[in-house]
């Protein structure tokens, strides 16, 4: 075991060596969302209006607020022709109606995992079939989903409530699920789910985001090696808070921060070793600020744990691209999560 470092003042500094999850961070759709509102700044000038937060970080909000972003939590605070962006989390059909009654110019940034969900609840409904949607209630990706076929979903967010789901025929049901939940999240209502409905139908491929499932495996391999983990991200984030709560059912206590600043040394009490994640709409600069935080108190030896490499990219929206094209300009694109990772280990000794 390494010895431990000491402050000038004779105390011993914890932890001394740091973890960083591999993947984390943003994912491709937070990139494309978050690049299609400051593209649309560029060409548009602001105001931008976007409906509900982009997508659910703090820091993010406030950025793209400073250089002109205007969020809105309803189509009734837009100005009537102004353009609007829908957030990441993807909306109902009645914005939808509701932006074409007044003249507005939507530029639609719903992730293209959301919107697959979308198209499966729909012909699901086409096919008389009932709809159990896996996932928490009041966020806003449920909420847009449901909203697309309401007399045909159902939403169930617990064993006890699949239990308990009522459908008109039994034999025609069919299931999605939220995308930023993950798979341990799923399983056993699934499985619950399976056995009440035996001809239960499901995706062809997983509702269950890459990025959500990749930052989960991250955080298992290290909440085995480290007494704490660190979350980044916001506490209305779902797939951050599940963060937390998969490091704890892995063994390691765990903390949900906004940002440095949230940091409470007290945390610190007999651990040797600190582990470091983000949810996927947390920007790769509070990662930094969180490793210089322990730099700064001695901790000089990072190692990186890798769960799996991730290349996914989305196009822009159509509107967006149309707009592009026609001025004859390209939209810039955002800095990969993996390749801001790559920098800040490049900062930093890799054991």
């Amino acid at each position: 075991m390494l010895s431990p470092r000491r402050t000038e003042a004779g105390e011993r500094m914890k932890p001394e060596r740091i973890l960083l999850a591999k993947p984390r961070g943003f994912c491709a759709g937070v990139e494309r969302a978050i690049g299609v509102v400051n593209t649309a700044l560029e060409l548009f000038g602001p105001p931008i209006y976007v409906r509900k937060e982009i997508v659910h970080n703090k820091h993010v909000i406030e950025s793209l607020a400073a250089k002109g972003a205007v969020f809105v939590e309803e189509l009734r605070d837009v100005p009537e022709g102004a353009v609007v962006i829908f957030s990441a989390h993807g909306v109902a059909p009645q914005v939808r109606t509701g932006a074409a009654a007044k003249r507005l110019r939507v530029i639609d940034a719903t992730c293209p995992l959301v919107t697959k969900v979308h198209l499966e609840a729909i012909r699901y409904a086409q096919e008389g079939r009932s709809i159990i949607l896996v996932g928490h209630e009041g966020h806003d990706e449920i909420i847009g989903t449901m909203g697309e076929v309401p007399d045909h979903i159902r939403l169930v967010g617990s064993v006890e409530e699949a239990e308990r789901v009522q459908v008109p025929d039994p034999e025609r049901v069919a299931l999605t699920t939220q995308t930023t939940l993950g798979v341990d999240d799923t399983r056993e209502i699934i499985d619950a789910l399976k056995r009440r409905f035996p001809k239960l139908v499901t995706p062809a491929s997983d509702d269950i985001c890459y990025a959500t499932q990749n930052r989960q495996e991250a955080v298992k391999l290290m909440a085995r090696r480290a007494g704490l983990v660190l979350v980044i991200g916001s506490d209305n984030s779902s797939n951050s808070r599940r963060l937390r709560e998969v490091a704890e059912i892995y063994g390691a206590r765990a903390h949900l921060i906004e940002d440095a600043s949230k940091i409470d040394p007290s945390w610190f009490e007999g651990v040797d070793c600190v582990a470091i994640t983000a949810g996927a709409s947390a920007p790769e600069h509070l990662v930094e600020e969180v490793v210089d935080y322990f730099r700064r108190r001695g901790a000089e030896q990072v190692e990186e744990i890798e769960a799996i490499e991730e290349r996914v990219t989305f196009v822009p929206p159509p509107e967006l691209a149309q707009e592009m094209t026609r001025r004859g300009t390209s939209a810039e694109t955002p800095q990969h999560s993996s390749h801001a990772q790559a920098s800040l280990a490049g900062k930093l000794r890799i054991l």
